[in-house]
Formats: C-alpha cells, sequence, structure tokens
C-alpha cells in the first residue's frame, strides 16, 4: 500500500515540481508587460491573458502536489500535537469523507462546461487575446484528478500506519514538546 501512495504522491511531486516554473514565467512576463506599457507605451492582451493562463495552470496543477507535502491550509485545532495514529486516522477520515467526495463533485460538475469548451473550441472573449481558453479549462479536470488521486495516496498512507506499519507511521511525525 505504502509502495503505491508513494507512486501517486511521486506523480503529483513531479507536475508540481515542474509546473512550479510557471512561476518564474509569469514574474518574468508581468515586468516585460510593466516595461512595455510605462517605457514604451504599448501592450498586448495576448500577453495578459498568457500571465493568467499560466497562474491557471500553476494552481489547479499544483494543489495535490501542495498536499503531498502537506503544505495545504489545515484548521490546526489538535491535529499539530495529535498522536500519530490520531493523525492517521484524521487523514483517513478527512480524504474518504469531504477531499475524494469535493473531487468528484468538481469532476462531475465540471465535465460538460469543459466538453462544450472543447467543442466550440473556446477562445478569448477579446478580439486578440489568446485562442484556446479551453485548454486552461480542461485543467480544472486535471486539478480534480490529481487532488483525488493525493486523496487515495493519504488514504493508504493512513492505512497502512493504521494496520501498523512503522515506517507510515513514522510519516506522521508527533510535534508534541
Amino acid at each position: 500500500m505504502l509502495r503505491v501512495a508513494r507512486a501517486l504522491s511521486g506523480l503529483n511531486q513531479t507536475v508540481g515540481q515542474s509546473v512550479s516554473w510557471l512561476m518564474l514565467a509569469i514574474v518574468l512576463v508581468q515586468f516585460a508587460v510593466v516595461i512595455l506599457r510605462y517605457v514604451f507605451g504599448t501592450g498586448s492582451i495576448w500577453v495578459q491573458e498568457a500571465i493568467i493562463y499560466m497562474f491557471g495552470f500553476l494552481f489547479l496543477l499544483s494543489a495535490g502536489y501542495a498536499l503531498a507535502l502537506d503544505g495545504h491550509v489545515r484548521v490546526d485545532i489538535f491535529y499539530r500535537d495529535a498522536a500519530p495514529r490520531t493523525k492517521a486516522l484524521v487523514d483517513l477520515a478527512g480524504s474518504i469523507l469531504f477531499l475524494l467526495p469535493m473531487c468528484i463533485v468538481i469532476l462531475w460538475q465540471s465535465w460538460p462546461f469543459v466538453l462544450m469548451s472543447w467543442m466550440i473550441g473556446e477562445g478569448s472573449r477579446e478580439t486578440s487575446g489568446l485562442p484556446a481558453l479551453y485548454v486552461l479549462k480542461a485543467a480544472i479536470l486535471i486539478y480534480a484528478g490529481l487532488l483525488a488521486l493525493q486523496g487515495v495516496a493519504l488514504i493508504l498512507r493512513a492505512l497502512s500506519a493504521l494496520l501498523g506499519d512503522r515506517e507510515a507511521l513514522a510519516s506522521f511525525p508527533s510535534h508534541k514538546g
């Protein structure tokens, strides 16, 4: 179980590390937009939309990565100081009761939205904007899929820990001190 969990987390880490380069691209392109506008008095809707697309891809495709690294936002009332088995139980319940159902709802509700966008070859509302909005919308499905896969990895890791796997249990460190 732990091997499958590691493979799923590895997939999210690879995707997350790959798309993290978009942050540098966003900064550089935004800098270029500012220079073009204020130094040369020109602008480009296409370039400005590219920044929005890059940010959308960055946010959507790195969510599973953030979850894999335990870098997501958590309401930490008792989790931080809980025993490793309690943490495993919370992760198991949270993934089954909240994370996976949310991913299913996102996939279910966004599928027709994305499909229609692809069918019509949806592009920007701006005349000189980017022509492939449907590609960005498809990232919604990838987002939900990667997040669901990471949810499965969390479930497998938690189950391994609850079944006594010492290595899995050690992945839920206690911060008491």
